[in-house]
């Protein structure tokens, strides 16, 4: 009886086990996500270590981010093209070399300049992690590897407070925020190490010698290696224009990027359909917006970012600066959230071949739940005294909402984007994710600054989350859209 698990190829003695690729891809996907969420807790050690300047640290969050977006879509075109695991493993030395650069920088420009090169590096091999899991696994065994990836993006966000306050505590503020980067190193080289040894990249090799010789026959050339690099500078230029806005605004004249933003937008649509039109093989194929079932979950994933992203960016705000909490003990505010997300990612996994979408708009009522009982939470420990820990509760909620849709969504997402262009639709996904995140940390951040100078912390927590919750709510119409939608299929359509 053949076993599901190992990967064998025709001509060659040596096999590959999936269990083994998996583990591999998800180190690194962990590290890309602690790389944001550790930050927010060593930004304070950071500005006095450095002497930072506010524009400074606002860089330190932004230009990783702006960099990791940008770099999304392209790198999974690539990908799919010149070859997942050898990309991969490029983006990730150039993760770890730039970590390095970050935790030995002598100034907050240095430090700056290795932010964006670390967000080049893990948009790189972020995008190669989907396709991957697309082109190794099938049926249950794919929705359960995509659980685990749902776990570690809801473990890695909650968790990377914890480890970075931690450090802090242990080296000190000077040396803290700097081993923080560090901690990359090892974990980096070890995933390297382990890529190299376990992934066949002989599979790759017979690709690509086969779309050269079908390139030197005149065969067609979308099988050709094209790249399309004047999408990816458009798509590349249309993700800054949006983004940017939301992380550097000194002046109001900033916005009018977004203008600019939708002239990029059309001129890459335009572009992309001759392109194909043509013949060749476009850095996005738009074909891939006409599956239901990944325009619709790319739409919920984006929309709930604006919210969930910035639940811990408001939880630490108010926390350290209204409350004098530690790094550490606000970190562990977040840790019963983790726990409950990796139950959560699990559970879904196990169901989302039968239940999908159902659960998702159940992960998505929990968020809206979690996040309203926070606004009771953080009244009470105002006017009654309550303890910090308590704010733990409510955010179990959160955490069981994205356990579930980031493993349940991120399945039927991609259930029916074929194995050759998994990569790109990834990158594409991941995107909305990255544009999402920008604005609802700009947008309830901002919210919450404008309550805490009108009435106190308390007041700008609670105008936050309110925010977060209404987000959230649009988030499960949409996902009730979606299960509607699946109910009935339009004719022509998948369904």
């Amino acid at each position: 009886m053949p076993d599901d698990n190992v990967i064998r190829i025709p001509g060659s003695t040596r096999t590959f086990h999936r269990a083994r690729i998996l583990a591999v891809l998800l180190l690194p996907l962990a590290m890309s996500l602690m790389a944001v969420s550790s930050v927010n807790v060593a930004l304070h050690t950071i500005e006095t270590g450095l002497g930072a300047t506010p524009t400074d640290i606002q860089w330190v969050l932004s230009g990783y981010a702006l960099a990791f977006g940008i770099t999304l879509i392209p790198a999974g075109r690539a990908g799919d093209v010149l070859g997942r695991g050898s990309l991969f493993v490029a983006g990730l030395l150039l993760f770890v070399g730039a970590s390095l650069a970050c935790g030995l920088a002598p100034a907050p420009f240095s430090l700056n300049v290795a932010r964006v090169v670390q967000g080049v590096g893990a948009g790189l091999y972020s995008p190669q992690i989907i396709g991957m899991i697309q082109e190794y696994f099938a049926g249950p065994a794919r929705a359960r590897a995509f659980a685990l990836f749902g776990l570690v993006i809801s473990v890695s966000v909650a968790i990377g407070p914890i480890v970075a306050g931690a450090i802090i505590a242990w080296l000190g503020p000077e040396l803290g925020w700097r081993g923080a980067f560090l901690v990359n190193l090892p974990l980096g080289v070890l995933a390297v190490i382990l890529a190299l040894a376990w992934f066949p990249f002989a599979i790759e090799r017979r690709r690509w010698a086969a779309r050269t010789e079908r390139r030197r026959v005149g065969g067609p050339r979308p099988e050709a290696i094209d790249l399309d690099p004047v999408g990816a500078v458009l798509v590349a230029a249309t993700v800054l224009c949006v983004m940017l806005p939301f992380m550097q605004h000194p002046h109001p004249a900033i916005w009018l990027l977004l203008l600019a933003a939708a002239g990029f937008a059309a001129l890459w649509i335009g572009w992309e359909r001759r392109y194909a039109a043509r013949g060749r093989a476009p850095m996005v194929d738009l074909r891939l917006f006409a599956f239901r079932s990944f325009s619709n979950g790319t739409l919920i994933s984006g929309t709930m970012f604006v919210g969930s992203a910035t639940v811990f960016v408001l939880v630490a705000l108010f926390l350290q600066s209204g409350l004098g909490v530690s790094a550490l003990e606000t970190g562990l505010v977040g840790l019963p959230n983790a726990i409950v997300s990796g139950y959560a990612s699990m559970w879904a996994g196990r169901r989302v071949m039968t239940s999908g979408r159902r659960i998702v708009l159940l992960g998505l009522a929990a968020m809206v739940v979690g996040s309203t009982l926070c606004i009771v939470v953080a009244a009470l420990i105002a006017r009654a005294g309550w303890s910090h820990w308590v704010l733990a509760v409510p955010l179990m909620f959160n955490g069981f909402g994205m356990g579930v849709v980031g493993s349940a969504n991120q399945t039927l997402s991609l259930s029916d984007v074929p194995v050759a262009e998994g990569g790109t639709a990834g990158g594409v996904k991941q995107t909305a994710e990255r544009i999402g995140t920008a604005i609802g940390n700009t947008v309830i951040t901002g919210v919450l600054f404008a309550g805490h100078d009108l009435a106190g912390w308390t007041t700008g927590f609670v105008a936050g989350f309110t925010v977060i919750v209404v987000v959230h709510l649009i988030a499960c119409w949409l996902a009730y859209r979606d299960l509607v939608q699946h109910r009935a299929p339009a004719p022509g359509t998948d369904g």
